[in-house]
């Protein structure tokens, strides 16, 4: 039941997450509903600062609001980015580094639609939430989070992404027909290959992609609602998708792994299948960086 959560708890350690995180930035994206949400709650209740990034301003105070009452901290912060929208995601950092610290960024916010749509800038929806926006939101606020002391940047993937090889010369899908569930997890590898690149270039920051495992969240009714209703009673809880992000951006065994690695229920696990031919070569990774680089610096005002 709830693909193999209780299994895998049954090795925690409570203790890693009795931690105080008073003192302590946490940035997350997509804050209002699902994994992010739950994820915020577990770090306010612990009275972490919390910045929620979201897009509708009424989900997100709705969402502040129970996260205060519950945990009793005030220190829950709104603002209101769309992170299909690269100039805002830019200027939101701008702002943003000029008087706040940062200890922590979870990458969380993601879209999967399933036809190509392009966002007023002309970029392909999914990968602009996925990886483009995520890509500039990382890369701007490196030189905040390295000013803080134990950094790290976590970010959401999902186990979706092993059935796919970077396609580095189709990021945006003009070729061939499109498949959201495809686009979606090709971007989800694409934030894997991103984990690793980051993290052999910031040697300060500890970076981590990791897989919730299958969750019953409000993404996943809309974008997959046939997968939903078939396995809606062995999904998992918004908490059980949260806790290993929740262990990853704040307790002290987390800062003892090796960055770059991905995650599952607390343990770092292979990004690639057994004899997949989902590997790509350090040419396409490169390659992948580069033109991620071109793309954010054209939107940068």
């Amino acid at each position: 039941i709830f693909l193999g959560y209780e299994a895998a708890a049954k090795r925690f350690n409570p203790a890693d997450l009795e931690v105080n995180l008073s003192g302590r930035s946490f940035m997350v994206t997509g804050a209002n509903s699902g994994i992010g949400k739950a994820t915020a709650q577990e770090i306010a209740n612990r009275g972490g600062t919390v910045h929620m990034l979201c897009r509708n301003k009424g989900r997100a105070d709705a969402a502040k609001e129970e996260i205060v009452e519950k945990s009793k901290n005030q220190e829950v912060h709104v603002h209101i980015v769309d992170m299909s929208n690269m100039r805002q995601v830019w200027e939101f950092v701008e702002t943003f580094s000029q008087n706040n610290t940062l200890h922590v960024l979870i990458n969380n916010a993601g879209c999967m639609i399933n036809q190509r749509e392009l966002t007023d800038e002309g970029i392909e929806k999914n990968f602009a939430t996925n990886t483009l926006g995520t890509f500039i939101l990382t890369k701007a606020l490196i030189p905040l989070l390295k000013k803080a002391t134990d950094p790290r940047v976590v970010t959401v993937s999902s186990g979706g992404m092993l059935t796919q090889k970077l396609d580095v010369d189709n990021l945006q899908f003009e070729k061939g027909t499109f498949d959201g569930t495809m686009a979606y997890a090709q971007n989800k590898r694409q934030q894997v290959i991103l984990t690793e690149a980051w993290a052999a270039q910031h040697k300060e920051i500890h970076f981590f992609s990791m897989h919730p495992g299958w969750a019953d969240t409000p993404a996943v009714q809309t974008s997959m609602p046939s997968f939903h209703a078939k396995m809606q009673s062995r999904l998992r809880t918004e908490a059980m998708g949260a806790d290993t992000v929740v262990w990853l951006a704040a307790s002290p065994s987390a800062s003892k792994q090796k960055s770059g690695l991905f995650f599952q229920d607390r343990t770092a696990v292979a990004t690639h299948l057994p004899l997949a031919a989902s590997k790509s070569s350090p040419q396409e990774e490169e390659k992948l960086v580069i033109v991620l680089e071109e793309l954010a610096q054209k939107f940068k005002p």
